[in-house]
């Protein structure tokens, strides 16, 4: 028998791996003097991004070994899942809506912001290495850990397990990234948990496709490196609460219980 059943999968065991592997690049990141050479105020530790995926084949290889490894690599590409293909819309297009939603009222309310400068050029180059940073981290939360959770508790609980500890391990990086402890509450706190139960949505009526899961999480690292210009002038108290609002609509809905069952479908 070859299949990793969610009963074998270990939620504690790999949110303790995770954490455990995140150390070094929390060290690294405190004794570094710069941080990544891009344009986008990224420290070293953000690196770290690798850590669920790690994780992930570690304990995928002592459950089935080789045959897990491989089937584990193959879902990010299980793009096949999808029905119907209408899906791959709000996959697509719902955080970039977020995030235009989130620039216009910050200019209703007369913030002060930059002109926007998109360097379209370079928008196939965020999209691919952002799909990649993706893939690490969504093997891990989506491909390991999501499936034995929803078995224990329901869909939106383990969204909010998720992004919960999704955040956390982003406090430090955000920290030397020298965020406020306004913009880390917001982000962390609220942005990140929202976030979560969004992908735990489009993950369930995706076939549970770790594509689709993917794809979402980059849609967003492409959108929030674009707000405006690499980063610059986000709010995540304006973006946070937007992406709230949305996933409550969404758990009103489509039900916390599966995030799946459509309230008025035929």
């Amino acid at each position: 028998m070859h299949t990793s059943t969610p009963s074998k999968k270990s939620p504690f065991e790999f949110f303790l791996l995770v954490f455990l592997l995140s150390i070094p690049f929390w060290l690294i990141g405190a004794m570094a003097e710069r941080g990544l050479p891009v344009p986008m105020n990224l420290p070293v530790s953000a690196l770290s991004f690798v850590c669920p995926m790690i994780a992930a084949l570690i304990l995928t290889y002592r459950e089935n070994k080789s045959y897990g490894i491989k089937q584990l690599f193959k879902s990010t590409l299980d793009y096949k899942k999808t029905r119907p293909k209408i899906w791959y819309a709000p996959v697509i297009f719902l955080l970039p809506v977020i995030y235009l939603l989130s620039y216009g009222i910050m200019h209703l309310t007369e913030r002060q912001l930059p002109e926007p400068h998109i360097p379209f050029l370079t928008i196939p180059i965020l999209f691919a290495g952002f799909f990649i940073t993706a893939a690490c981290e969504e093997l891990g939360w989506m491909g390991y850990a999501a499936d034995p959770m929803q078995k224990r508790w329901n869909a939106l609980m383990t969204g909010i397990i998720l992004g919960s500890f999704w955040g956390i391990l982003h406090i430090i990086p955000d920290t030397q990234a020298h965020h406020d402890l306004g913009w880390i509450v917001w982000q962390r706190g609220i942005y990140s948990v929202a976030l979560r139960i969004l992908i735990v949505w489009i993950y369930n009526n995706t076939g549970k496709s770790i594509f689709a899961a993917i794809l979402f999480h980059n849609m967003d690292n492409v959108s929030w490196s674009l707000f405006p210009n690499n980063g610059s002038h986000y709010d995540p108290a304006i973006t946070g609460s937007l992406t709230v609002i949305t996933a409550v609509l969404v758990t009103f809905l489509w039900g916390s219980k599966t995030l799946a069952r459509y309230r008025y479908a035929s």
